[in-house]
């Protein structure tokens, strides 16, 4: 008999397969993914230094360094001295890269209200209250929050 949890873990995996916005966006343009992330952190957490993305994402310094040295490269983050006095420097995302971050955002908006048109206002809150609830979860577990604006 199949348990909640299998049904669960299928449809999660079949989420992660898909980009809304690869799939559904009318110039063909995205962002890619962990651009997205990171820019979407710093977004909402202010400037962070590689350590500090490291403890946020559980991810390797070196692999940190590949993200951001691209993101450097594009000028969506720069770098700049530590606002706290501290001595490492901080990325912190440029005014392109909010826009380009809004830009993607608003494809991916678009994209999942083309997905759920035929659902009710309802149910795409109730979606997103289930979906936040998850992730908290994870997060707890984790020990990562993510900041949420």
């Amino acid at each position: 008999m199949e348990k909640p949890t299998d049904r669960v873990e299928f449809e999660t995996m079949l989420l992660g397969r898909y980009t809304i916005n690869a799939r559904y966006r009318r110039d063909g343009t995205r962002m890619d993914r962990s651009a997205y992330v990171l820019l979407s952190r710093l977004s909402v957490q202010g400037p962070m230094t590689i350590g500090q993305l490291t403890d946020a994402f559980g991810l390797d310094t070196s692999t940190l360094n590949r993200q951001t040295a691209a993101l450097l490269r594009t000028g969506v983050v720069e770098r700049i001295p530590d606002p706290d006095g501290g001595i490492a420097r901080k990325f912190r995302i440029t005014a392109a890269g909010e826009r380009g971050l809004e830009a993607e955002r608003a494809a991916n908006t678009e994209g999942l209200q083309r997905v759920m048109s035929t659902w009710s206002a309802a149910d795409v809150a109730t979606f997103a209250e289930y979906l936040e609830r998850l992730n908290t979860d994870i997060e707890r577990i984790d020990g990562r929050p993510w900041p949420r604006p």
